[in-house]
Parts: C-alpha cells; structure tokens; sequence
C-alpha cells in the first residue's frame, strides 16, 4: 500500500484503517498479534480503536483493544510504523462521562496508559455531547494538543452543523482544530456522509476515514439469508439490514463487479469507497488474517466508470 497524505494533517498513512473493535471481542489476544503483524508487515499504517471497546462483551469493562494494542507494541510491535488513532466520549471512567473537560483529561491517561505510548496520533470524539458546552470540550482538547499528548484531533458521528460550528469555535480561538472525522459510510449506508457533511469535508480539507466499509459483513458476500447470521457476534446489527428491498440489487452488483474486475466482494467494496470524494481511508476490521487479504486488495483495485455506475444504480 503507497502512503498518501491524511487530509491537511501533515500525517501520511496507507489508504486502509484497521478496526480494533475486534480486538478482545471476535479475536483473542493471540490472533489479534498475528493481525497486527500481519498488516504492518504488508505496509498498514494506521489503527483505529476506542477506550469503550469492546465494553459490550460481557465480563469486559472497556479498554480491552487498547490494551491489546499496547501489549502488542510491548511484545515487539513497531510503534514508529503505526499511527495510532482512539476515541474518548463513549465509556465513563476517571473525571466523570461525555467529552467534559475533565473526562477528556482523565480518558487521555487510561488510554496512554493501556496503549503504553507517549502521544496518542488521532484523538477522536466518539460522539457529540450535547450536555457539555463545545468550547468546554474544543478547549480540553486543546490542551492534549499543546502538551504533545495528542497529534491530532477527530470527530466522529458529528453531525454536519455541529462540525462546522466546532470547527468556526477553534478557529475564533486559536486552538487546534479536528481534522479527521469519522463518519458511519459504506454502499449501503450513504445519507450519513453524501451531501452536507462530504461537501464540508472537501471545503475544509478534512482527512475522512469511514466507519463500517463492510456494513458489519454484510458486503463480504457471506450472508446471503437471513438464517445465515442466526447466533453470529452482529446479529443484532446484520438482521435490519436483511429487511431493505435495495440489499439484493447490491449484493448482485457487486458480485458482477467482482467477477469482472478479478477482485472479491470485499475489495469491490474498499475499492469503491476509495472512489468516493474526500474519503482517505476506509475503517475495516477482521477477526483473522487470513481475511486481511481481500482489504488489502481492495487498496489497489481500480474501478471503472462504468463500474462505479453499476454499483450506484443498484442503491437507486
């Protein structure tokens, strides 16, 4: 994978993010090393993870990616070849909950502490907090900033009005401002980033890495009925989007394009999300190495026109 640059951040990263959701979740301690190797070794360079995950398994707490991460920097990973980016909003602990100024400096000591780094690469907001005044929140992240804890800052789930506001509020002070965001974007899952946000995007030279490229699997092809995910890990996230009328014309699509573009349904899917304006690199997660073939695949895939088109008709 040839590195490009990350938006206006000054950062330059390989076009694939590797989701850490997995890690502690869908893969143990021993197969979440063997992925992190594996993809620095085929050349990754950014990571994606969060101080809640995966607090949803039972007998989990939150924390248990970044630990894994950490461990693995511990156990010979290569820090200087990754850029790390995690997320605070999400999981309650030291300073209290949301993105109050407080939490914001208590969740940055947990997670520097779990990940056993010094800097933190991309800092994200998990979600907006409405219960916090933005400039209480822009201001803490300021300071992680100005400290050298933190290189730079994102916002993911931001709505585009709020973006827009929080970025007019860093400017009006002088405080470092995000640059990354983070939105839910997939083929299936359009409305979320296409119009408002996208145009803000491209006007504000923000980096765009998307959450959910594969729409929890269900663009890798494996599912194709509803029994098929009957007792998986995402269950309860595949089972409503069985129930859109527009899924079959996709999944037909797609594996139209992947038979003649020579690629699987997996790299059609990273391939087009690459095709999108504004989009840097799409965040996927796998839970064995031997899947991590077909993403990386899809990062030097090229899509035709005619192509791209199929592929959009389909969602009409």
């Amino acid at each position: 994978m040839t590195p490009r640059p990350l938006g206006r951040t000054g950062l330059s990263a390989t076009p694939l993010m590797l989701g850490g959701n997995v890690f502690g979740w869908t893969a143990d301690r021993k197969e979440s090393f063997a992925i992190l190797d594996a993809f620095v070794d085929a050349g990754g360079s950014l990571v994606d993870t969060a101080d809640v995950y995966s607090a949803w398994v039972p007998g989990n707490a939150g924390g248990e990616s970044e630990t894994l991460i950490g461990d693995w920097l511990r156990n010979g990973g290569r820090r200087d070849a990754l850029l790390i980016a995690t997320k605070v909003g999400l999981l309650d602990g030291a300073g209290g909950t949301g993105l109050s100024a407080s939490r914001i400096a208590g969740a940055v000591e947990e997670s520097l502490r779990r990940l056993g780094t010094d800097a933190i690469d991309i800092y994200f907001a998990h979600r907006d907090d409405p219960a916090t005044p933005l400039e209480e929140t822009l201001e803490a992240f300021d300071r992680l900033v100005t400290t050298g804890k933190v290189r730079v800052l994102g916002a993911s789930n931001y709505a585009p009005d709020r973006l827009e506001t929080a970025l007019a509020a860093s400017d009006a002070h002088g405080w470092a401002r995000f640059s990354v965001i983070e939105p839910r974007y997939n083929l299936l899952d359009r409305d979320t980033y296409e119009g408002p946000l996208q145009a803000l995007a491209l006007r504000e030279g923000l980096a765009v890495v998307p959450f959910y490229a594969l729409a929890n699997g269900l663009l890798t092809g494996k599912y194709r009925r509803i029994e098929d995910i009957a007792g998986h890990p995402r269950e309860q996230y595949l089972r409503p989007l069985f129930e859109r009328p527009e899924v079959p014309r996709l999944i037909a699509a797609m594996e139209q394009v992947a038979q003649g573009s020579g690629g699987s349904m997996v790299s059609v899917a990273i391939a087009w999300m690459l095709a999108q304006a504004g989009v840097s690199a799409p965040i996927a997660s796998v839970s064995r190495v031997s899947q991590l073939g077909e993403l990386l695949a899809g990062t030097s895939l090229a899509l035709g026109a005619d192509q791209l088109a199929l592929l959009d008709g389909a969602m009409a």
